[in-house]
């Protein structure tokens, strides 16, 4: 990013405190921060006045959102842990402790554009201490090692938002370079990573500043509070776009001991503001995110008996000789049956904080940063989770798109795969001379898996196919998974990407 996008972003923080409106609970108190923006009379408003009104959106999945605080790429889902937003079979009534804000009038949807250039590739390299120049392989610039294949990594794909990961992993001795009778790791295969305790939050806040700088997040909202394998802090950043806080668009890096970055991904290239479309208040927002949740009812444990024949659906006996009448000193039987779901009492949940902001979606196939309400919801058993729910008009909202009876040219999945939506890969480890991959993803306990490549020259890329028996009964438990495809060939220098996502895998 240049000097001068630099200082745009600069003053796109001073713009944030005006246009998000804020929920604050705390010292017995509530202090609502109202916006200063929201007569509608900014620079983007009056240019969406002046081209007419802007077009529908047309959100993928959910028309209104509900989500938590789960991975977004893929569509919002539920991570594991996670409350179910929509309620579950009871519903949740989310209840505000406190006025709630009614933010701007308007907003524009942020969206990718432009390509990643090689210049800004070998910044954010420098920045995670990487040397060498980017190649483009395909459609993915690329800095990977040489030789045995130990180093960093770092794949950037070139559309925008310029999805990207790296990664440090030690190749190994291998073959005659192994000491006789000790083991040999197989070349790409990461070594455990050292135990010990962490870094502070503060030091690896402070280890990953030069690498938000590069990005131009600088300015993002930082957390560090997780840690993975006993001694790797997690650094999360959540930048601010066009002046306002965004969700689902994170920069995340684990950060060693010693304060290297050994993995991180995230998007390279800033979204450029797009039609500006009227937004509503915090309050509608939330009375709508309750209508989503009122709960998906009984879910088949404990229905009523169906009625035999010759009883009505009111317990009583139909008698041909009384004309379908009780007869003379009937007792009446007892209501109708309620399940226990049907009896059972929507969650309460309290909201703390309601910000303004961009929550991304998928809109017509491509990630969208959408204006979007971002509630805080404090349950009185559990962590405080974030639910989004989105701010534009309905009346500029428009319901998915039915799928198409019509034969389309898409490859449909193999009889007896299952209809499931696609498993996202998480890494992958090379090993049996390259011709082996390790594919790493989470999936759920009731289904099989297997791991199909398509080699091209330029690429391998990889699928997850789940197959399911529709007649198991099974507890959903999510877990992680890896499993092996062999190669035609080596796969050499070609990255490997994920079916699902288009993006480039991870190794290990």
């Amino acid at each position: 990013m240049s000097g001068t996008e630099n200082v745009q972003r600069r003053r796109s923080v001073i713009a944030a405190s005006v246009a998000a409106g804020v929920l604050l609970a705390g010292g017995g108190g509530v202090y609502l921060a109202t916006t200063a923006s929201g007569d509608g009379t900014g620079a983007a408003a009056r240019a969406a006045e002046a081209t007419g009104p802007p077009p529908p959106l047309r959100l993928e999945g959910d028309s209104g959102d509900a989500t938590t605080g789960g991975d977004t790429r893929g569509g919002p889902g539920i991570a594991p842990g996670e409350p179910d937003p929509g309620g579950g079979p009871n519903g949740t009534v989310y209840t505000a402790k406190g006025p709630l804000p009614q933010g701007p009038s308007s907003a524009a949807v942020h969206r990718p554009e432009g390509l990643v250039t090689s210049a800004e590739v070998t910044r954010l390299a420098e920045a995670l201490g990487i040397s060498g120049s980017p190649s483009l392989v395909g459609e993915v610039w690329t800095i990977r090692p040489e030789k045995d294949g130990s180093g960093a990594r770092l794949d950037v794909a070139r559309k925008a938002p310029g999805n990207w990961t790296y990664s440090w992993y030690d190749g190994g001795p291998a073959g005659d370079a192994c000491l006789k009778g000790k083991a040999c790791p197989p070349p790409g295969e990461s070594k455990p990573a050292p135990g010990g305790t962490p870094l502070s939050e503060a030091a690896a806040k402070a280890a990953a500043a030069p690498i938000l700088k590069a990005l131009g997040q600088d300015d993002a909202k930082v957390t560090a509070t997780g840690v993975v394998n006993g001694s790797v802090r997690v650094v999360n950043a959540d930048p601010v776009v066009g002046g306002l806080p965004t969700y689902g668009w994170s920069t995340g890096l684990h950060i060693a001991r010693d304060g290297r970055a050994v993995s991180g991904s995230g998007t390279l290239k800033d979204p450029a503001e797009g039609a500006t479309y009227p937004v509503i208040g915090a309050a509608k927002a939330l009375a709508a995110l309750n209508e989503d949740s009122k709960g998906t009812g009984p879910i088949g444990v404990g229905r009523c008996p169906t009625a035999p024949p010759g009883v009505d659906g009111n317990g009583r006996t139909e008698d041909a000789r009384t004309g379908g009448k009780p007869a003379p000193g009937h007792v009446e039987p007892t209501p109708p049956c309620q399940t226990i779901v049907d009896r059972a009492a929507p969650d309460q949940v309290p909201v703390t904080a309601a910000v303004f902001g961009l929550a991304a979606r998928d809109v017509a196939g491509e990630r969208v940063l959408v204006p979007s309400w971002l509630f805080t919801a404090d349950p009185a058993e559990g962590a405080p989770y974030t639910v989004v729910r989105t701010a534009v008009a309905p009346e500029y909202l428009v319901p998915p798109e039915k799928p198409s009876q019509e034969p389309t040219p898409a490859p449909t999945p193999p009889p007896g795969d299952g209809a499931q939506a696609a498993r996202v890969v998480e890494s992958v480890r090379v090993q049996g001379g390259g011709k082996e991959l390790a594919v790493t993803f989470w999936g759920g306990v009731c289904s099989t898996y297997t791991v199909k490549a398509d080699e091209q020259p330029d690429r391998v890329t990889v699928r997850i196919v789940e197959k399911t028996d529709p007649d198991r009964v099974c507890i959903m438990i999510a877990k992680d998974f890896t499993t092996t495809v062999t190669l035609g060939s080596p796969l050499g220098d070609r990255p490997v990407v994920d079916a699902a996502s288009g993006e480039a895998v991870p190794r290990r």
